[in-house]
């Protein structure tokens, strides 16, 4: 049986890259972020950093330092894939 988390994640641009190059110092997190502009999952994969708050790489296009901000701004989101799938498709979200 395979699992949501499966799926995005063998579709992923970033499923053949360097660990390395995703878990960046600073300087180098935007070559790790262009990866991720080009990801046909990437709204799944920053929806699940901010669900499980992982703190550390670039995930979905945004830097630990990102996140956190995002967290911080609304903290009452239950569900990010909800939130960030409403945005991508300019439906007007009610959450924070």
């Amino acid at each position: 049986m395979t699992s949501a988390k499966t799926d995005w994640r063998e579709n992923s641009a970033c499923g053949s890259a360097d660990a390395d190059e995703l878990f960046a110092d600073s300087p180098r997190q935007k070559r790790a972020k262009m990866i991720c502009m080009r990801c046909p999952v990437r709204t799944q994969c920053l929806a699940e950093a901010l669900d499980e708050r992982i703190e550390f790489g670039v995930w979905g296009g945004m830097t630990e330092r990102e996140r956190r901000v995002l967290l911080r701004r609304k903290p009452d989101v239950a569900s990010w894939l909800y939130v960030l799938e409403a945005a991508r498709d300019g439906v007007v979200s009610r959450v924070g």
